[in-house]
């Protein structure tokens, strides 16, 4: 049986935390918090690009197998 310690040790992103931070000082309406959004945004797209990149290539390196010929066996 496992005993727990009398306090749960929590692991938190700092790069979250920094911006969460920033967010609670300057608040949802400043430009920050705009610019922000804005590259969190930009970011995901970024992401969104390489993932359709690589998407394409794996079909088009799919399709050139599919045109591979048949042989047939003859099962006795």
């Amino acid at each position: 049986m496992v005993e727990k310690k009398g306090k749960e040790e929590r692991i938190t992103c700092p790069v979250g935390t920094f911006f969460a931070d920033l967010e609670k000082t300057f608040g949802r309406k400043s430009q920050f918090y705009k610019h922000m959004t804005q590259s969190r945004i930009e970011f995901l797209k970024g992401v969104k690009s390489l993932l359709d990149d690589r998407i394409e290539y794996l079909e088009k390196k799919g399709s050139k197998k599919t045109g591979a010929k048949m042989t047939q066996v003859k099962v006795e």
